[in-house]
This record gives structure tokens, C-alpha cells and sequence, in this order.
């Protein structure tokens, strides 16, 4: 996916202005979420949950050459066929070749999340391959022609009278018809696809090293028709998605469902072992892509290697005020929210990427919801420091922040100035910092009077005559 992150300040505005109701479907949809988890949460010794998982994420981290060595080992024991793909180029070559070899003229694909880091449908499309997304949000953002909005819902941001009319014009169905007649008429579309598909492709939200054992999870059923009825499958998994043992996924299942949708355990989990055996029925042959894409530069990072824990649960989007107003597309790339802000300019590099982590207020909901404890204030600071230090922001903005310093540590002249300003018209679209900000907000109005009055008349009244 080609990124656009540079773009977020004015992707943002530009959403806020032209397309209002996206606050409010986004909004409604995430708070639904986050309800649901702290109500989840609250179930279960969570603090314990989130600091074992934690402590499980750092250990194979740690120790990624050995698990990555084992989790190989495994899988071809289990008649898996392994590939490593460095980049994306890498990984194309791998799915060309399988692609080529079978004669695959339509494929049925699984919700991923680094598929689409990758690239891979349009990678398909040009060798002539027709591509079905299966999970029922990623399939209206594909008949859109749109990126996901979300990491777990990639169509939260859109209502349903958007659906019934996108459903009118491809489908024909009525403009008033229910969820349940949509969901019928993409129901029917997509049987269709799986029962016809030669390709299936996934990702994998684990990979045990000690079985060699892909675990998906899904509320859909999407995911094991797409693994299990084409002949070919196959799997993309990032690096980081390794865990030990395969007694860590009885922590990291129900986790991952609680933090992500609220729910004690995914309606679907599915644990795959390798291509059908004699008299099974399932895939002839199973592949799994290992790909690195920037992750073993990431990982050397003192701070933000800690990215490389995400779950790709969704939770801090879903916790993060900022994401609320415009939901994931003025990210500009894969990953969006408090996590994308983090992660992204790590994997893209911080020139590419450096607006995002000021997209945060720095309230800490994020950290307070994921699962495993990612610091994500802690390294929002750490990649703002980076960019002003490799001078990205404006020079106007460090020239601003340091007489705002002064101003700020002097009472004298912070009364001088407040008061100046107080009587004139604040020039918003003139100063940049103003300007910034008020962008997709309401005008900034003064106070007629001065904090330290206020407070001063405030203190005499409590102390009485």
C-alpha cells in the first residue's frame, strides 16, 4: 500500500469538512467496542492477563532468531511449505510463482491486515486473478474501492443507508432493505466464490513455534471456508506474530477477543496444522509467507521495538478520542489510530510519517486498553522528539514553543501579553499555530477576564470578610 501519512493533518480536515457523518459513525461503532471491552475486562484479573502477555510478547521478541528457526522447523515437519520474504517484492515473487503454477483465475481472501501492508490485491488483479475479500466489512470497502477504516471493523465508518445504496447499485436490491437482506445478497455472492476458488489467502493472528500451529480468529466463519475449500492456501504472517508454546494461546485468544470486541472468546478460532492428510478433506498444499518488512530493523529500535507486541486487536483505536473524529483513512497507510502513530513511522520511516504521533491528545486511553501494555504516550513523545531533533516540523514551530516558554515562565509578561491579546481579534487564519488548530474546530474566544482574577476573587469570597 502506497503510504500517504505526510498527508494526515490536511487529510483530516478535509474528511471533517466534506464527509460529517463519518464522526458520528465511527464514533458510535468505537464506543460500542469500548464498552464492551471494559465491561470484558472487567471479568477477568486483567492486570495479571495484560502483564503475562506482556512478559510472553517481550520473551519471544527477545529471542526471535531461535522461535523463528523452530516455527520453520515445524511447519515443514507438518508438510507446510515455508517461504521468507524480506519485502514486498519478496513476497509478490512467492505468490506469482504459486499463482502461475496452478492456473489460479479466482481467489477467496481472509481479512489481513499485512495483506494489505503487501499489496497483494493488487498484485492478483494484475496477473489477471479475481480477487473476493470474505469478510462482509472488507468486502464493502472492496466493491468501494476503499482501504480499511479500522483494524477489526474496516467498514465502521461507513452508515447503513451508505451499504443500501452501494447494495442498490451493485446488487439491485431495494434502497430501504434491512441488514439482514444485504447480508443475504453478500452471503450468496461469496459461497459462490469459495465453492469456485482455487487460491485461499490469509494471514494468521499467531504462529506457535512449538507446533508450527497457525491460529485465526473471526466472527464470520470467512476464514475457515478460505483456508479449507480452495486446493492451494495461503498464509502471510509478520514476524512478530510468534508465540512460544502452544499452551500461550489459552491467554492470548480469549485476550485478544476481550480487547478487541468484547467478547470472552471469537465465535470462530480455527488452529491449523498443514495441507489434508490421506482421506481428509482441506487444502492440498499450505504455504506461509514470513515476512519481515521493515520488523528486524524495527526490533533493534531502544523505544519503539515495543510496537512489535500489538495483537492487532483494535482496542486503542477504539479507546483514542483523536481516532474518533475522522476514523482511519487520513492516516494514510495500513495501520491507523494510536498504534498507526507509533508503528507507522517505524516501518515507513519517520520522514514519511512524522504528523501522525502528534495525532494524539496524550490522554493515555490507549495504553489504559491494550492488551499488552504497549507504552504508546511514552513512544507518541519519543517520535515527536525524533522529528523535531531531525528538523521535519516547521521552523516557525520551534521559534513559537520557545518564546511561548518564556512567555509562560515569566508572570509578568504572561500578564502582558494575555492581556494584549485579550483586546484584539485573535488572527487565526493568518498565525500557523491558530490556524492548526482551529482547523476542524470552533474559533478560539478569550475571556473577557484573566485566569489569575478569576481565581484571585474566587479565593477572597471563600475566605469571607
Amino acid at each position: 500500500m502506497r503510504a500517504k501519512a505526510r498527508l494526515y493533518p490536511k487529510e483530516a480536515a478535509r474528511l471533517l469538512r466534506e464527509k460529517p457523518g463519518v464522526r458520528e459513525a465511527v464514533t458510535g461503532a468505537t464506543l460500542h467496542f469500548e464498552r464492551n471491552r471494559l465491561k470484558a475486562y472487567a471479568e477477568v484479573p486483567i492486570g495479571e492477563w495484560r502483564e503475562r502477555a506482556k512478559a510472553v510478547k517481550d520473551h519471544v521478541l527477545s529471542h526471535l532468531d531461535h522461535y523463528l528457526e523452530l516455527a520453520e522447523r515445524r511447519l515443514r515437519e507438518n508438510g507446510v511449505r515455508v517461504h521468507w520474504a524480506e519485502a514486498p517484492e519478496d513476497a509478490h515473487r512467492v505468490l506469482r510463482e504459486i499463482v502461475q503454477r496452478h492456473g489460479v483465475k479466482r481467489a477467496v481472501k481472509a481479512k489481513s491486515m499485512l495483506t494489505e501492508e503487501l499489496g497483494v490485491n493488487p498484485l492478483l488483479e494484475a496477473l489477471g486473478v479475481e480477487v473476493y475479500e470474505t469478510d462482509l466489512g472488507e468486502y464493502l470497502i472492496q466493491l468501494l474501492g476503499e482501504p480499511p477504516s479500522h483494524i477489526v471493523g474496516p467498514a465502521i465508518h461507513l452508515s447503513l443507508e451508505e451499504i443500501q445504496k452501494l447494495f442498490h447499485q451493485r446488487f439491485g436490491t431495494p434502497l430501504d432493505a434491512p441488514p439482514e437482506a444485504l447480508a443475504q445478497v453478500a452471503r450468496r455472492v461469496l459461497r459462490e466464490a469459495f465453492l469456485s476458488a482455487e487460491l485461499g489467502l490469509s494471514g494468521a493472528n499467531f504462529l506457535v513455534a512449538e507446533t508450527g500451529t497457525l491460529a485465526l480468529m473471526e466472527n464470520e466463519g470467512n476464514i475457515r471456508l478460505s483456508t479449507s475449500l480452495p486446493r492451494v492456501h495461503v498464509a502471510f504472517v509478520g514476524l512478530e506474530k510468534l508465540l512460544p508454546r502452544f499452551a500461550d494461546l489459552a491467554l492470548f485468544l480469549p485476550l485478544t477477543a476481550r480487547a478487541a470486541t468484547g467478547q470472552r472468546l471469537s465465535t470462530y478460532v480455527s488452529l491449523l496444522q498443514g495441507p489434508a492428510r490421506a482421506g481428509e478433506e482441506g487444502p492440498e498444499e499450505v504455504h506461509v509467507v514470513l515476512v519481515d518488512h521493515g520488523r528486524t530493523a524495527l526490533l533493534q529500535d531502544p523505544e519503539a521495538w515495543e510496537t512489535l507486541r500489538c495483537l492487532r486487536c483494535g482496542a486503542c483505536l477504539n479507546a483514542c478520542p483523536v481516532y474518533r473524529q475522522t476514523g482511519g483513512h487520513p492516516y494514510g497507510y495500513v495501520y491507523s489510530g494510536p498504534i498507526g502513530a507509533v508503528l507507522d513511522p517505524g516501518l515507513l520511516g519517520l520522514e514519511e510519517a512524522y504528523p501522525l504521533p502528534y495525532a494524539s491528545t496524550l490522554c493515555g486511553a490507549c495504553y489504559e486498553a491494550c492488551p499488552v501494555k504497549i507504552p504508546i504516550p511514552k513512544l507518541l513523545l519519543a517520535w515527536r522528539h525524533r522529528a523535531v531533533a531531525e528538523g521535519l516540523t516547521p521552523a516557525w514551530e520551534g521559534a513559537a514553543m520557545k518564546a511561548f516558554r518564556k512567555v509562560m515562565e515569566s508572570p509578568a509578561l504572561y500578564r502582558l501579553f494575555s492581556k494584549g491579546l485579550r483586546g484584539l481579534p485573535l488572527p487565526q487564519d493568518l498565525l500557523p499555530l491558530l490556524k492548526a488548530w482551529t482547523e476542524g474546530r470552533g474559533p478560539l474566544k478569550p475571556s473577557p477576564r484573566p485566569f489569575h482574577e478569576l481565581w484571585k476573587e474566587l479565593e477572597e469570597a471563600e475566605d469571607g470578610p
